[in-house]
C-alpha cells in the first residue's frame, strides 16, 4: 500500500531517488494529481500504462522544470511555441510539437509528436528540478476515472500499486491542462483546460477547439466515468421524483427537497472556484449511493468551456 505523505523536502528526496531507479511516483500539480516515471525509460513509462490500465496508443504528456529543457525534447520550437511557453509556463498548458529522438515512442504512442508541460505547483516543481528527465506524468488514477485533485483520491484509485503518494493538498486549478496541437499551421485545442481559449487567441490569434466525440484523438477523446448515471439539467422540472438523487449545483440553489445530496461549485458564480471543485463534488456524489446525478450548466465560457466539456463526456458515458 502506498505511503501518503506530506511535503517535506525529506518526502521530495524520496520521490526523487523512486524515480531514479525506475518507479513511479503519485504528485500534485496544479491541474490535478500525476502519477509519474522516468519519460526517458520505456521500462519505467510502461508501469504507468500496468497501474492506470491504460491502453498503449494512447500518448502521455512530459513535464519538465526549466522552459529550456523543452528543447532536448522536441525537434524544434516555433514562434508560435515560443510565445505561448513565455505566456503561460509554468502553468496548465501542454504543447504538442514534433518530437526529438530521445523520447522514446512509447510515450508518444508510435506518433511522430509529443505534448510538453512546465507545471506551476512547487511540490511538482522541485521534484522535476532535481531530476534530469523528463517525467511523464498522467493523472494518477485508473484509466476513465475522475481525476484526483486530493491524495484521497489517488489513494481510494491506485493507493494499492504504488509506493508514494506526496499529499500537496486541493489542487489549486482542479482540471486537466489545456492541449494545443502546434504541429500544423492551424492552432488546435485537443483538449479545452485550465488556460483559456480567449487566452491563448490573445497570444498566437484564431483557435479552434476540436469536438472531443471523435474517437480519432486517441486521449484526449477519453470519456470519464462515474459508477452513477449523470444527466445534464437544463431545468429543475426535468428532475424525477421518488428516487435518490443528487446535485451538482452551480450558483443559487433552488427546490433544494428534490435532492438527497448537494455539492456546490460555487454559490457566487466563480468559474475559477467552480474548476477547483469540481472532481472533487464529483466523488463526493458518486460515494453518496445515488440513482442519478443531475448537474447544472456552466456558462460556456473562459473555463466553463472546459467543465462543461467534461460534464458532457460523463453525460454521454452514462
Amino acid at each position: 500500500m502506498a505511503q501518503i505523505l506530506k511535503f517535506s523536502e525529506e518526502v521530495i528526496e524520496k520521490a526523487v531517488n523512486i524515480l531514479k531507479k525506475g518507479g513511479v511516483v503519485a504528485f500534485p500539480t496544479e491541474t490535478v494529481y500525476g502519477l509519474g516515471a522516468n519519460g526517458l525509460n520505456p521500462e519505467a513509462v510502461i508501469k504507468i500504462f500496468e497501474i492506470k490500465n491504460r491502453p498503449f496508443f494512447y500518448p502521455l504528456i512530459l513535464h519538465i522544470g526549466r522552459k529550456e529543457d523543452a528543447n532536448k525534447f522536441w525537434k524544434n520550437i516555433d514562434r508560435r511555441g515560443e510565445k505561448l511557453i513565455e505566456k503561460f509556463w509554468p502553468g496548465p498548458l501542454t504543447i504538442i510539437l514534433p518530437k526529438s529522438e530521445i523520447v522514446p515512442y512509447v510515450v508518444s504512442a508510435g506518433f511522430e509528436n509529443v505534448g510538453i508541460r512546465m507545471p506551476k505547483h512547487s511540490v511538482a516543481l522541485e521534484i522535476l528540478k532535481k531530476v534530469d528527465f523528463p517525467v511523464a506524468a498522467p493523472s494518477a488514477n485508473i484509466s476513465g476515472g475522475l481525476s484526483p485533485t486530493e491524495a484521497k483520491h489517488v489513494e481510494q484509485q491506485i493507493g494499492d500499486k504504488i509506493e508514494l503518494i506526496i499529499d500537496g493538498g486541493r489542487c489549486p486549478i482542479g482540471i486537466e491542462s489545456t492541449v494545443i496541437d502546434l504541429t500544423t499551421e492551424k492552432n488546435v485545442i485537443l483538449r479545452p483546460g485550465g488556460i483559456t481559449k480567449e487566452e491563448i487567441e490573445k497570444v498566437i490569434g484564431k483557435v479552434k477547439i476540436i469536438d472531443r466525440t471523435d474517437k480519432k484523438l486517441g486521449q484526449f477523446s477519453l470519456h470519464y466515468s462515474l459508477k452513477t448515471p449523470l444527466q445534464i439539467l437544463r431545468d429543475l422540472s426535468e428532475v424525477k421524483s421518488g428516487i435518490r438523487a443528487g446535485l451538482l449545483a452551480f450558483g443559487e440553489i433552488k427546490e433544494k427537497e428534490k435532492f438527497v445530496k448537494i455539492e456546490v461549485l460555487s454559490e457566487k458564480g466563480d468559474l475559477k472556484e467552480a474548476a477547483n471543485k469540481f472532481f472533487s463534488c464529483l466523488y463526493n456524489l458518486d460515494n453518496a449511493n445515488l440513482d442519478i446525478i443531475y448537474a447544472q450548466q456552466v456558462p460556456e465560457k473562459g473555463l466553463g468551456i472546459a467543465i462543461m466539456d467534461r460534464l458532457k463526456k460523463l453525460a454521454i458515458k452514462n
